[in-house]
């Protein structure tokens, strides 16, 4: 394998996946411009983000089908073609219809981008250093979250909508380029061995992927600890923090980097744990949703106006919660072979945006309940009050307590499984910690 080759689609990829994360995220800073260009409800704006992450999460399996058939390069390519025409035509969009067909074509490219990546760390590095690449990787993706944070809010507000989205496009213009001029499936002396003879062999290690305990894991884990920083950066967080924390709207924007710098913070950390702790990964997954739990509920039941500490607090810890659903690929990386990996990441990257559109979509819904909006009209303020948003929020509790349920679930099969295939016994974490006392303690 040559290092120097590998490295390079590393980079590349990366900068792929950095692109296709500055077009995911480029409405999380025109919620309110939309408001003001196409009107409408809450609900009508939460489609633009819903719809892109409804086409992302449902295309994730089929192109997981997809690559273990014909390989990673092929689809990114493809989607990020499509994420290229998608943003052109909401740049150019004249009403809510167009827009949200553009949105459904950046979902549809997006969901080619990050499996992909995965699939192509697995084929060019091995060992340890596989979840290392997996966490830097996206972290360098979510700089493309910086991307619309500054560059792209500042020049939505200064020039307007059609020169934003259009210089969004321009990155994934260069992302394509560079993807078809570099990027390579695999070392070629692994192709026969990795790669579906036939689509229906690719649906059928799809099928068995679907059936392993662990990657139902990987599904619970990415649902759980993705969705709430997903929410709050593709969508409602600027009008959060714009409306009801009466932020100046550069500041709101700037604010959502916090995001990412915690993400490039704690994911190598969060890597480096993965690697060492392997039997001890959805504990660190079930660690990082009870802090973002714990500081909404500061946020959400602070009286009055939160203070600014409190809103860096969760932002920081939603930044961690992306590096931390990583950790569900980790799970498909281990608990099915690499012929069939493509398949198994599609299934464990449906998790989190599964929850997030439908979090998405219920806030919309409840923020229109609260304030009686029916029809276009009305101040944007008045919509996004903060005692509107403190009970629309608040649903993230329900949509998430079903998957650490559902987790918890899956987390002993994968055990018992661990258990009767390999004889691998995993303790509870309060036993292991008493078994590692006494060693260092063999009086007690």
């Amino acid at each position: 394998m040559n290092s120097s080759r590998s490295t390079l689609i590393f980079i590349v990829g990366s900068f792929a996946y950095l692109s296709a994360v500055l077009q995911r995220t480029s409405m999380g800073i025109a919620g309110v411009a939309a408001t003001e260009k196409f009107g409408g409800s809450a609900a009508i704006l939460s489609s633009l983000a819903v719809v892109q992450l409804i086409v992302y999460a449902a295309a994730q399996i089929p192109v997981g089908v997809l690559i273990d058939r014909y390989g990673p390069r092929g689809l990114m390519i493809t989607g990020t073609a499509l994420m290229v025409t998608g943003q052109i035509t909401l740049a150019l969009a004249p009403d809510i219809s167009v827009a949200v067909i553009g949105r459904i074509l950046v979902g549809a490219g997006d969901a080619t981008i990050f499996i992909s990546m995965i699939r192509l760390i697995s084929s060019w590095f091995s060992g340890r250093i596989v979840p290392l690449l997996s966490q830097w990787m996206g972290n360098i993706g979510q700089l493309g979250q910086v991307l619309s944070a500054v560059p792209l809010a500042w020049l939505l507000h200064a020039r307007g909508w059609t020169p934003a989205f259009l210089s969004a496009a321009s990155v994934a213009v260069i992302a394509l380029i560079v993807i078809i001029i570099f990027v390579q499936d695999r070392p070629k002396d692994a192709i026969a061995r990795v790669q579906a003879n036939s689509l229906r062999m690719a649906l059928t290690q799809l099928r068995h992927s679907f059936r392993r305990p662990g990657t139902q894991l990987g599904f619970w884990s990415h649902y759980v600890s993705q969705s709430s920083g997903t929410v709050f950066s593709l969508l409602w967080g600027y009008p959060f923090m714009v409306f009801a924390l009466g932020y100046k709207p550069t500041f709101a924007a700037g604010m959502l980097t916090v995001l990412v710098g915690a993400g490039l913070i704690f994911g190598p950390i969060l890597g480096l744990l993965t690697a060492r702790y392997p039997l001890r990964r959805s504990n660190i997954v079930l660690a990082i949703v009870t802090g973002i739990g714990i500081a909404w509920a500061i946020v959400l039941l602070w009286p009055g106006v939160p203070p600014l500490w409190t809103i860096v607090l969760l932002l920081v810890v939603l930044g961690i919660g992306g590096p931390g659903s990583l950790i569900g690929f980790d799970f498909a990386r281990t608990f099915n072979p690499q012929r069939s990996l493509g398949s198994a990441n599609g299934v464990v990257n449906v998790g989190g945006f599964t929850a997030s559109f439908v979090m998405m979509y219920l806030i919309g819904l409840l923020l229109d309940l609260q304030n009686g909006w029916r029809v276009a009209g009305g101040a944007a303020s008045d919509l996004y009050a903060l005692d509107a948003f403190r009970v629309a929020f608040a649903v993230q509790y329900l949509v998430v307590g079903l998957g650490i349920g559902f987790l918890v679930h899956a987390r002993r099969r994968t055990r018992r499984q661990l258990s009767r295939d390999e004889g691998i016994e995993v303790a509870p974490i309060w036993v292991a910690l008493s078994r590692g006392w006494k060693r260092r303690n063999p009086q007690l």
